[in-house]
């Protein structure tokens, strides 16, 4: 019987919608159909669980599911023993405390004697301690961002994307407890088999990653103006340089972070390059 990793992810929201499409990305067709707890993909040996995300960290410890597909603040609020294996790029958000707006705060002493109404009693605890603070922890469930106004705390700590959830009950963001994104986690000892399995599947989703933070560029140079270019670019190694069937030009191919671009745009057009085309990647194996 083939060995087969059980993958366990969020049974509903933005980090099962992100942990599909990444796997898609990976060329995984994941066959499931609605209100299913178990599913199997059909060209990669993975199961895929779907189950409560403040479950999923139990989950892997205890064995029943090999990885899973968390937020890293779900990871560090759980201290479960499990190795935090690659971060995945989406689902970015925020812990932090926030306040009533117009409320005095001089900085994170402010704390100190404060009631803190919170789903991350762990997370915050540790916050408050690195910080020599001494306040009251009220751990709630659910709309979190009332508590200040019902005159239960004096502050909140929550997770935050927008800010706007925030700003809708009349708080402001002051301190930020941890930064977090959807990453793959794992039980600490993997047999030899699921190892090598989880290694292809991180491969995978590696070069897909990279893909989504690279360009390829591609742009005309006269031929006196292509090393003045090549210095300008901080893409991959060497860029390839072709000449064109016009006497005296080339072409210029690099790839490079789609951050960088902007920053050097007016660069490379200052040392003659013209026609510039920016092409996305859809993988990108190094």
């Amino acid at each position: 019987m083939q060995t087969r990793l059980q993958v366990a992810v969020q049974k509903s929201g933005r980090l099962l919608e992100g942990s599909l499409k990444l796997l898609k990305e990976c060329g995984i067709r994941v066959d499931n159909g609605k209100d299913q707890l178990k599913a199997s993909a059909g060209n990669f040996p993975i199961d895929i669980l779907y189950l409560r995300n403040s479950d999923i960290p139990q989950y892997v410890e205890d064995g029943v599911a090999d990885i899973g597909i968390i937020g890293e603040n779900t990871a560090f609020e759980k201290q479960k023993h499990i190795d935090t294996v690659l971060p995945l790029g989406f689902s970015k958000c925020r812990l932090s405390i926030a306040v009533p707006k117009n409320t005095a705060y001089p900085g994170p002493a402010f704390l100190n004697g404060k009631r803190i109404a919170t789903s991350y009693p762990n997370s915050l605890r540790h916050y408050l301690d690195a910080h020599r603070l001494n306040a009251e922890i009220h751990e709630i469930s659910g709309s979190v961002e009332i508590a200040p106004n019902i005159g239960l705390a004096d502050a909140i700590c929550d997770l935050v994307s927008s800010g706007s959830t925030l700003f809708k009950n009349g708080l402001e963001e002051k301190e930020v407890v941890l930064k977090s994104e959807a990453c793959i986690v794992a039980q600490p000892k993997l047999g030899a088999e699921k190892q090598a399995i989880l290694d292809k599947l991180v491969f995978r989703i590696e070069a897909v990653l990279k893909a989504r933070n690279n360009k390829y560029i591609l742009m005309n140079a006269p031929d006196e103006k292509v090393a003045e270019i090549i210095r300008v670019l901080p893409g991959m190694k060497s860029p390839t340089v072709m000449p064109l069937a016009e006497k005296g030009w080339s072409s210029i191919h690099t790839v490079i972070e789609e951050s960088h671009f902007w920053d050097i745009i007016d660069q490379l057009k200052d040392s003659g390059a013209q026609g510039i085309l920016v092409v996305p990647i859809e993988k990108m194996i190094i």
